[in-house]
Formats: structure tokens, sequence, C-alpha cells
């Protein structure tokens, strides 16, 4: 009938597992054919391989040459993240006046009209918190340093708390320990915990596998990317390397070495050049620094010889990268879906209904990514809205034009993917060489075979 591509079997009552059979997890029946697995043929997974094996090896390289060997070492200033810390708890927390506290002994004043002439009124009439912070880890363990809270400021201690204490040692001896945070590790350990047993629990094995991908990613990260980066790598580069050894990694772990992933890892490649190409150029073209903040202004203080800006572009494409996983993984199922069910149907009309499907997902997904940046950041635009700038205005701010680009580069790169991925599935899926047969089919056997496609999806095997 044409659309016959198994290989001819020892028996002729054992059912195959289908098309793909490993990567989309359908049928558990043993096959005695020893035939490639369709629909992808012997001769399509090597044009597959072909591509890909290059692509590996050229990542493997990568990898090798530009480790960094960790993070290089410098001296701490004090600032922000770059200060020593030790665990410490809230012994006790007594009320004390304000005013007793106040070390020039003077009243301060000011017009209660602005946010400091009316903190400068509550210091000075209201009453403060006196904490006593023990030092639970280090050298100075079980010494006591006192905080005091003002009545306006956003964190209150509480006796029993767990915090982080700042240390530094160049300081006086009663002012080397200060507050630097609240210590977060049990809510934040038991939520970690919560979302790994979710995904265990739906997710079963496929569950564990994209968690043990998900720790792989993060080690890529903090041993590769960021420590190659400070050590003075093109960031730029850094990025593509490491993000396309997290690609391969967790889709392969997560779907299975098999051709339906390998396609959805062509898609995913093609789209990140495509936003590598994009970002490159707007970054550029809008005079980008990347230096925008007290974070970044520190990590270029430390360590000038970082191109900020490619590590901007850097974020980008790392940022893109968990998105289109997503994409170019369900584009290429609904491909492979179509086709089952419907083994007649050529590339076109493969490209149509998988296009259909990702018209979708696109209009869902590219919501959600403006969402996101939207949302991380919110304070900054409650900021521009108070001082009532305009839209113009706030948009050729720096600190907003870096996130206008990098949403709008990603979310070009986002939609690209699903014309490019559903296109590759459709070529190889509906492209494929049958292989030899050693007997022709008679119309028993192809009556046969139809109707085991009507009814499970799969054509037997004869």
């Amino acid at each position: 009938m044409g659309t016959g591509r198994a290989a001819v079997t020892g028996t002729g009552h054992g059912s195959d597992h289908g098309p793909g059979a490993g990567a989309s997890g359908h049928g558990h029946t043993h096959s005695h054919g020893h035939g490639p697995a369709a629909p992808v043929s012997r001769h399509l997974r090597k044009v597959i391989a072909a591509i890909l094996i290059p692509f590996t090896a050229a990542v493997v390289v990568g990898l090798v040459v530009l480790w960094p060997g960790g993070a290089p070492s410098h001296a701490r200033t004090g600032v922000g993240f770059d200060r020593q810390t030790q665990q410490a708890t809230v012994a006790k927390v007594v009320e004390v006046s304000c005013q007793s506290v106040n070390a020039s002994g003077d009243t301060p004043t000011g017009d209660t009209s602005t946010a400091e002439g009316t903190s400068a009124q509550q210091e000075a009439n209201g009453t403060c918190h006196k904490a006593t912070i023990r030092v639970d880890t280090g050298k100075d363990k079980g010494r006591t340093f006192t905080e005091i809270v003002q009545p306006d400021q956003s964190r209150q201690l509480h006796q029993g708390e767990k915090v982080v204490a700042a240390y530094e040692p160049s300081a006086p001896k009663d002012l080397q320990y200060s507050v630097a945070d609240v210590n977060r590790r049990f809510p934040m350990g038991l939520l970690a915990g919560i979302f790994a047993l979710a995904v265990v629990v739906v997710g079963r094995l496929r569950g564990v596998m994209a968690l043990l991908a998900l720790a792989i990613s993060f080690g890529v990260l903090n041993f590769f990317i960021l420590p190659a980066i400070l050590q003075g790598s093109d960031p730029l580069l850094v990025a593509v390397i490491g993000s396309s050894a997290i690609m391969l990694i967790a889709l392969y772990m997560c779907h299975g070495l098999s051709a339906r992933t390998s396609v959805a890892v062509l898609g995913t490649l093609l789209s990140l050049v495509l936003i590598g190409i994009l970002g490159s150029q707007f970054i550029g073209w809008a005079a980008l620094t990347g230096n925008t903040d007290d974070s970044t202004g520190l990590i270029h203080g430390l360590y000038p010889s970082i191109d900020m800006s490619g590590l901007l572009l850097a974020g980008v494409i790392i940022g893109s990268l968990g998105v289109l996983d997503d994409v170019t993984v369900t584009q290429t199922s609904a491909v492979w879906e179509l086709h089952e069910a419907d083994p007649t149907m050529g590339w076109r009309g493969l490209y149509r209904a998988g296009i259909r499907i990702g018209r979708d997902h696109i209009a869902s997904v590219v919501n959600t990514l403006v969402l996101a940046y939207a949302g991380a950041a919110l304070p900054l635009l409650l900021l521009f809205s108070i001082a009532q700038s305009g839209v113009g205005t706030v948009a050729n701010s720096e600190l907003v034009a870096e996130e206008i680009v990098r949403t709008l580069v990603g979310s070009i790169g986002l939609v690209a993917s699903v014309p490019v991925t559903t296109a590759l599935a459709a070529l190889v899926v509906s492209a494929d060489r049958p292989g030899p047969k050693t007997e022709s089919a008679t119309p028993g056997a192809v009556a046969a075979g139809g109707a085991a496609a009507g009814r499970g999806g799969r054509r037997r095997k004869r």
C-alpha cells in the first residue's frame, strides 16, 4: 500500500512496539522484528547522526578547552554579596526608646511631608527593638552582638529567629558583626522537597530523570559557565557551549535517545542561533552596556575584563533555553503523533496540522514569558509609575530597555522555533526510506495490517 515500512519478522504473531516506542512511551508488547524501528529508518538515523555527532563533539571540545577549574580568588570588598557571613540566632529582643539609642544624642527633626522626615520623627518618638544576636558558626561561635531595629524597618527580628550575620574583620570589635538577612534555608529546602516529590509522583521515572537533568544543568552553570566567565572567557562563547551541553543532556535524559528527541534538539539549536544573532545585533544597536545596577556594577568593579554586554547576551541565550525546550519537544511529539494517527499524511499535511497546534502554544507561552519578566521587574515599574513617567521615557531607560530586548529577542526565537521544528519533524517522519522487503505483502496481510493500525494506531509487521 506504500505505507508499510517494517522489516519481516521471524513470526507472524508478534506485534511491534510501534514507531519510536522508546521515545513515545507507547506499547509494551514484545517485538520479534529486527528491522529499524518505524517510522525512522536506519538511513534517516544516519543522516541525523551525521549532523548531531559533530555538534556534540564540538560541545565536548569546547567544555574541555574552556573548563575554568574554579572561580578566581579576590580580596573581599565587604559590599553586597561579597562579604563574609556566619549563621546566627536572635537570642533576645527587648523594647527600648528610639531616642535612648540615638547615637548622636540629638533629636532627629525633619519635614514630615517627606519619607526622611517621617522616619526621623518615628525614630525620635517611637519604640525600637534591641536584639541580642548569638553567632552560631565560625571562630567566634557563641559571641553575641546587638542590633537596633527601627519601627519603620520592613524586617523586624523575633526571638529564636535564625539569621545571617555579616562579618567585617577590619571594623572595630563591637561593629564587626551585623544582621545581613534572615536564614531561609529550612522553608526553601522544604519547598524544594515538595517540588521534587510532586515531580516524582506525577512523572515517575520521567520525573526522576527530569530532576537529574536539572541537577546536571545547575552543575554546568555553577562549575563551568559562571567560573569560565569570571576567568575572562568570552561570555557569549561560554553561554553557547554551556547551553548546548545543558540542552543535549536535559533533552536526551528526559525524552530518550531517539530520532524524535534529535529533531527537538535540532529545532532548539536553530532557534538559539537566531536568538544569538538577534540579541547581538540589537544589544549593540540599542547601546546596552549590561551595567545597570549595584550587582552588575560590583561585578564590573571586581573583574573589569568581563564584557558586560556579552554577559547580557549570554543571559538572554540561557534564559531562552528552558522555554525553547518545552516548545520544540511539544511540537515534535505533536507531529509524531499526527503521523501515527494517519501514516499516509504527507509532510505538507503534517506541517499544516502541526502548525495549528503550534499557534495555540505560541499564544500562551509568549504571554507567559512577557508576564514573567514583568513580574520580576514589578518594583522597578512601580517606581516609574510613582514618578509619573511616560511609556516612552520608561522604555528608553537602559534598565527597562534591557528587559524589553531580552523579552522580545527570546519571544522571536520562541515563535520561530514552532515552524522550524514542525517543518523538521514533518520532513523526517514523511521522508523515511523503507527498509528492504524479503517477501511481498499479500492482500490479506495488507488488510490485517490496516485493521491492526485502525485498532491500536500501529501496523503489524508481516
